[in-house]
């Protein structure tokens, strides 16, 4: 905003002394504005904007993969009221973006590029024995208190749920509690963990095989881990 500018250079005392049709005048901007906003200078608008982007901000440190989309659920959640527009102007204004964003280059296709991990199942959503391929989703669901999330994860050779967890936020640590219970249940060695291009970074930054090991006491997990779209191009590889 100029406006404090034209102010400080009009104010008494000032170095160098202008007045404000002459500062109006040489920056091409109206006086009546000016003086409206000389009278408050802190509208409810941006009082309300500055609130909107404190809680934007410590959505985003809690969960740095949030886009604004997942960002403004979570400002309805806390009692805000915003438009998804107008989240997404604040969000853009304050460099508040999705960890897991790649921008695109002028010219770029929307296309999704390539799997942000070796693809290991090929495509072939089957299994000859236990605990060879597990696949996971999450799940949202409306309840009389809010949202809650659900993450499973299953085996695709008996069709059992082997794991899950349940939250009112879809972090990573919603994924990463579903595959401990998994492991704990099923002590797996040498399973494919196949999950989709979600925003939940534990199981889709690049750095997800790393993180799938902490989830074990003595670092030999015995999984390999990757992320894909499932072969119909829809966003759940368990729903196909």
């Amino acid at each position: 905003m100029i406006y404090p500018l034209v102010r400080e250079l009009a104010v008494t005392g000032a170095p160098v002394r202008v007045p404000v049709a002459v500062t109006c005048r040489v920056l091409k901007i109206a006086k009546q504005p000016f003086y409206r906003w000389l009278r408050d200078p802190v509208s409810n608008r941006d009082w309300d904007d500055a609130q909107l982007i404190n809680a934007a901000v410590d959505a985003h440190e809690e969960a740095p993969t949030f886009g604004y989309r997942l960002i403004a659920d979570e400002l309805s959640d806390l009692g805000f009221e915003a438009s998804e527009r107008r989240v997404w102007r604040l969000c853009s204004e304050n460099g508040i973006v999705s960890a897991i964003v790649k921008r695109r280059g002028k010219g770029k296709s929307g296309r999704q590029g390539p799997p942000v991990h070796d693809d290991l199942v090929q495509r072939s959503f089957t299994a000859d024995a236990p605990n060879r391929l597990w696949l996971t989703d999450i799940t949202e669901h409306w309840t009389g208190e809010g949202k809650l999330y659900c993450c499973a994860i299953k085996d695709v050779f008996s069709n059992r749920i082997v794991g899950y967890s349940i939250a009112d936020r879809m972090t990573a640590d919603l994924a990463v509690a579903a595959l401990r219970m998994a492991v704990q249940r099923r002590n797996p060695a040498g399973t494919t963990v196949h999950s989709d291009r979600g925003s939940q970074g534990g199981f889709n930054w690049s750095s997800q095989h790393h993180l799938i090991l902490e989830v074990f006491t003595d670092g030999d997990s015995g999984l390999e881990q990757e992320g894909q779209r499932c072969p119909g191009g829809c966003a759940s590889a368990v729903a196909c």
